[in-house]
């Protein structure tokens, strides 16, 4: 696992062919600048393209105050540190949810429990396969400004190599996915 948010950055400094490693992000350099001005937005897209198992958490949220101003719904906050919803509850079901803004607005009852991809901004906390994928992703987000040159295709397919073995591994690691009961799947029964 990466001890900092540098040494992700020197990966992917690494991963592009440059020779120079970075002290600190926010050293007078142009490669740290580089890699400061696309570091969270890369690792926030990252979250909420992709399920990583570190980075579930779960939520129990009081209704807001407010309701909607028509259709009279509830409102719930999303966390702070919300990128994607995964699921309200244990069966995969979810009714009427709709996400507007910063809310989830349905019809249901106060508490809503739900599960949720969280950005997760301590490197301490990440897995080591996202590590390299961010650092992947990183190098080609980057690749034109560090080495003057757009990424090439060897660099994509190994982005592509890393970003499978990650997955791959991180569905090992997850719950087993339950069809849904849908009616045109149970009329061939």
């Amino acid at each position: 696992m990466a001890t900092s948010n540098v040494e992700i950055a020197n990966r992917a400094l690494q991963i592009l062919g440059s020779s120079h490693r970075l002290e600190s992000l926010s050293q007078d350099h142009p490669n740290a600048r580089t890699l400061t001005a696309a570091f969270a937005r890369v690792r926030a897209a990252l979250f909420r393209r992709y399920t990583w198992n570190f980075s579930i958490k779960r939520a129990s949220v009081a209704a807001d105050s407010t309701q909607t101003i028509w259709g009279g719904l509830n409102r719930y906050a999303l966390p702070a540190d919300f990128a994607r919803l995964i699921r309200d509850n244990e069966t995969g079901t979810r009714s009427d949810w709709k996400i507007e803004g910063r809310f989830i607005i349905t019809g249901d009852a106060a508490p809503l429990e739900f599960k949720y991809i969280a950005v997760i901004e301590d490197p301490q906390q990440f897995d080591s396969l996202f590590d390299e994928v961010f650092a992947y992703h990183l190098a080609v987000a980057c690749c034109k400004e560090v080495t003057g040159s757009n990424a090439t295709a060897e660099l994509l397919e190994e982005r592509s190599e890393v970003m499978g073995d990650a997955k791959r591994n991180n569905a090992f690691e997850s719950d087993a996915v339950q069809p849904l009961d849908d009616d045109w799947v149970l009329a061939r029964l």
